[in-house]
């Protein structure tokens, strides 16, 4: 059974993780990804120490995001070494099982090897773990929940009615089981037009807005439609590594900096003090 309102306090923490950040979606095909790997590297550069697990087990996609085919190395049997890319530490099954043989699992060993991820791996000393979870409100969610204190979760959806309704959905299992929202992330916005300079809205525009408004949760990003998100995803050069002046970096930073201040004010919440960095 998950969690009840009131049990996430109860979950204990990873020793020398400060906050677990959650990236979720209501469904596939939104970015979640993209916006979780670029993320994890925006507050690297934003001067934090950062790991990155992910926990999509079925489509482990963060290795070749991230460009590394390097397996971690395992000390003992309670001992993992992470990867490390781009200044961040890093665990995922495609690490463990590379090429396309197909993971056929059932939920058991999907709660083992999260349980390893999360307590197995020397993370050492962390501002952040992200967590890459899997689409949708299914097994590995509810063992993370289960296992340790999440401080909050992202949710990434892109502006169209479909993802929209399936983010709905996610935001409700992650309040059931009481767990903060740290924002909405709207990626695949919009596009700038590179020859008239104009704003074209692809997907539609601004119905992540409204429907963060609708339930409460602050809105903290809009990501654009650009060839070098992709090809960065494709090349294993995320853009957030390039910098925050390259092509698709200030939203992604942004966004970054918007975490950053939610867990500010969350924490400050929890300890009872004022939080200094404001929401952009």
């Amino acid at each position: 059974m998950p969690p009840g309102p009131g049990q996430q306090e109860n979950r204990a923490p990873i020793p020398g993780v400060k906050n677990l950040v959650a990236v979720a979606s209501g469904k596939g095909g939104v970015g979640k990804t993209t916006v979780a790997v670029n993320l994890a590297i925006a507050l690297k550069n934003l001067g934090a120490s950062v790991g990155l697990l992910d926990a999509d087990v079925y489509g482990p996609n963060v290795p070749v995001m991230l460009g590394t085919s390097e397996q971690p190395r395992a000390v003992d049997q309670q001992t993992i070494i992470p990867v490390e890319a781009y200044g961040v530490k890093m665990i995922s099954m495609g690490l463990l099982n590379p090429g396309d043989k197909p993971l056929i699992w059932r939920g058991p060993m999907l709660h083992s090897v999260i349980q390893q991820f999360l307590r197995s791996v020397q993370w050492g000393e962390l501002d952040y773990l992200v967590v890459d979870l899997p689409p949708g409100t299914g097994d590995v969610q509810l063992t993370l929940i289960q296992s340790v204190a999440v401080t909050g979760t992202v949710v990434v959806t892109t502006p169209s009615i479909v993802s929209l309704a399936d983010v709905r959905k996610a935001i409700e299992m992650f309040r059931q089981v009481n767990v903060e929202i740290l924002g909405v992330v709207e990626n695949m916005s919009y596009f700038n037009c590179p020859h008239c300079n104009g704003r074209i809205d692809v997907f539609g525009h601004g119905e992540g807005q409204v429907m963060a408004r609708s339930f409460g949760v602050p809105f903290i990003g809009e990501i654009e439609i650009d060839p070098q998100i992709r090809i960065g995803g494709d090349t294993g050069k995320p853009v957030a590594s390039l910098g925050e002046d390259a092509p698709g970096g200030k939203s992604i930073y942004a966004m970054a900096r918007n975490v950053m201040a939610r867990l500010e004010a969350v924490n400050a919440a929890a300890s009872g003090t004022k939080p200094v960095v404001q929401i952009m």
